[in-house]
């Protein structure tokens, strides 16, 4: 059952940071569309759908981060390199997620105005 465990564990890590790597994707398609559709008139129906099914991605993978993510916080609990060390680790992840939320929050809000304009 360990050996189960540590699979998924790594599977896990493997969603969230694909994901990750997904939703920054999927925004910068977003941005890249726009500009194509703001110069080619005769597409911008059709890209500005391509841009609305980007940004539905970016919502799901933004889904998928927040899950495995938290899924995530469950399997790190151990004192690994000490508790002073451990102690700074976690103040140092909250302080990351802070700001990441801000940016997946920002850059989804961005990524609807953009796409549904």
């Amino acid at each position: 059952m360990d050996r189960v465990k540590k699979i998924a564990v790594v599977f896990n890590g493997f969603i969230h940071d694909f994901m990750t790597g997904y939703w920054l994707s999927a925004l910068i398609a977003i941005h890249l569309l726009h500009g194509y559709r703001l110069e080619a008139q005769q597409l911008a129906g059709t890209l500005a759908q391509i841009e609305r099914f980007f940004f539905w991605n970016s919502i799901g993978a933004a889904v998928a981060i927040f899950a495995t993510g938290g899924m995530r916080s469950f399997t790190y609990v151990d004192n690994f390199y000490g508790a002073e060390t451990e102690r700074t680790r976690r103040r140092m992840l909250v302080i990351k997620h802070v700001v990441l939320f801000v940016v997946v929050g920002g850059g989804s809000y961005w990524g609807y105005c953009t796409a549904f304009s």
